[in-house]
């Protein structure tokens, strides 16, 4: 049996950020003045180990602050580790700060030659590759002019076709893939297949599970810069969503007997919720929780196409209320309507609520949406005769 090769090995990586309170403290820590310690220090990774083998495509995922980006830097030269050892084996292209090495004062075809022999090429080379790249960036004359009079979508059709069209051994993915219009993306995605079809090696940091899940054999979890776990996609984005929902857990204020200090509102401080959010309503009855959960039960954020989950609404009455309708809409981000219901629709009629009472209702669905970031509407209505009363919404 043919024994696999390290494209890259990290082992006991570290990478340690000094924090000061004042910038006269790292002024004189800088010179070697200081007596004692006048900085906290702040592990941004501590301790990790990973080895990626070639031909593999290895998923990073964490929550915002795990160290993901991090450890992308350190690998491709960004930045350099506190301590440990960081061992690559295969030339690099990295799709990180895309166009960070691009002269805004040169045209496209001169930061095509400038970008390409930075990664490490020939001219020889990029001559061999140029027609690919303004091929897939198709920005026209464009490539002709300075890149300052770019836009920002034709800027990063440049930089992440030079980097894409390179063919490197290993490729490196930061939330890149989705840029541009939607064609763009679409064939972004389809070059990504191609890479992973030709046996490259792809190290690819996402928060797109679906991408994940789809595009990946194995998945890397990292949480606060420590490296939880490895393995399978879907136990690991199971684990993922776990630890989301334990980590805002730890943020709701406890009262002394460790119980949340609102009942109830674990559901939707687990949530994304939205800052501009619009509510309104006579308030007679209030949706005070809500929360989305998956088939094996757990709250999250995300919902695969398909796989059953539940909505969950918490709603107290504040007055006596005949028959309350509950409802939700999943819009897009366009505010476009996609689907919903509510409890008229699906036949329940829940009679005369009192005054006082906290009802959960459930709605279970199967959702065949595909993947991207949706908008939840909920609603509590109601008719008094013939007029519709909106409760809350």
């Amino acid at each position: 049996m043919e024994e696999r090769q390290l494209a890259i090995h990290v082992e006991g990586l570290n990478k340690v950020y000094k924090l000061y309170d004042h910038n006269r403290d790292r002024l004189v820590d800088s010179l070697g003045l200081a007596r004692k310690k006048r900085y906290r220090e702040h592990y941004a990774l501590r301790n990790v180990d990973l080895d990626i083998y070639q031909g593999e495509c290895v998923g990073i995922i964490g929550t915002n602050g795990s160290g993901k980006s991090t450890i992308l830097k350190i690998i491709t030269g960004v930045l350099n580790e506190t301590d440990g050892v960081v061992a690559v084996n295969g030339r690099i292209s990295a799709l990180l700060e895309l166009g960070a090495g691009f002269n805004m004062e040169y045209n496209g075809i001169e930061n095509v030659y400038l970008n390409g022999t930075m990664i490490g090429f020939s001219e020889k080379e990029i001559d061999e590759k140029l027609q690919d790249i303004l091929d897939f960036a198709d920005i026209g004359e464009y490539v002709y002019q300075p890149v300052k009079t770019y836009s920002s979508g034709m800027f990063v059709r440049l930089a992440f076709a030079v980097a894409i069209n390179i063919e490197p051994e290993i490729l490196i993915v930061d939330e890149a893939l989705s840029v541009g219009d939607v064609f763009f993306q679409t064939k972004c995605y389809h070059k990504f297949e191609e890479f992973k079809k030709m046996g490259k090696t792809i190290l690819f940091v996402s928060h797109d599970l679906g991408s994940i899940g789809k595009y990946c054999d194995r998945v890397v979890l990292l949480n606060k810069g420590v490296k939880l776990a490895e393995g399978k996609p879907k136990d690991m984005i199971d684990l993922y969503k776990r630890v989301m929902a334990e980590s805002k857990m730890e943020d709701i204020p406890k009262k002394e007997n460790g119980h949340a200090e609102i009942e109830g509102v674990a559901w939707k401080e687990s949530m994304i919720l939205n800052p501009d959010k619009q509510e309104y309503g006579d308030k007679k009855a209030e949706i005070i929780d809500f929360g989305f959960f998956d088939a094996t039960g757990k709250i999250t954020n995300t919902v695969s196409k398909f796989e059953e989950c539940v909505l969950k609404l918490k709603v107290q009455f504040h007055e006596d209320v005949l028959n309350p309708i509950f409802a939700f809409t999943i819009r897009d981000l366009k505010g476009t309507d996609l689907t919903g219901t509510n409890s008229l629709i699906e036949g329940l009629e829940p009679g005369l609520i009192e005054a006082g009472t906290i009802l959960t209702v459930s709605f279970r669905q199967k959702l065949p949406f595909q993947k991207g970031q949706y908008l939840l509407q909920l609603g509590c209505t109601g008719y008094n005769g013939d007029e519709l009363e909106v409760h809350h919404r």
